[in-house]
């Protein structure tokens, strides 16, 4: 049975890049993430970073070629498409959206009003990562 942890939510999605450090300041400018832990291996290159926004986090590195980055494939190795996708729950979507498409966000979906709550856009990274930004907040009661 998983512990509810005190600090954050229980599943974090984790990234590779072929340029961590610039992915990592990046996703700070574009999207508000906040470093919380970069550490580098002998080589200078990233080899864990976790990023928060606020309760949510993410973890990511550079692309190896170990035996767990043989199982991770990069978007423009597989013609641009991901087949997961982290979604995050943002206070102020639209403006978000704004300052994520002024930082050079691919915008997939354009921002909308949802008709089951909140609004939403998607987009992807400058290394092709597919986001999902949204005000809907599943953990609260929806609409009637």
């Amino acid at each position: 049975m998983p512990v509810p942890h005190p600090h954050g939510s229980t599943i974090i999605p984790c990234l590779r890049y072929r340029d961590a450090h610039a992915a990592i300041d990046w996703l700070c400018k574009a999207f508000g993430f906040e470093k919380q832990a970069v550490h580098e291996n002998e080589s200078g290159g990233v080899e864990h970073a976790q990023l928060t926004y606020g309760h949510g986090m993410v973890m990511l590195g550079e692309v190896r070629d170990n035996e767990f980055g043989q199982h991770i494939a990069q978007p423009d190795e597989i013609g641009g498409r991901e087949t997961q996708c982290a979604c995050v729950t943002v206070g102020d979507c639209k403006s978000h959206y704004r300052q994520a498409k002024a930082a050079g966000a691919v915008i997939v979906d354009e921002y909308a009003e949802k008709e089951y709550g909140g609004a939403g856009y998607s987009c992807h990274d400058p290394e092709g990562h597919l986001w999902y930004f949204g005000s809907y907040d599943p953990w609260q009661p929806g609409p009637a």
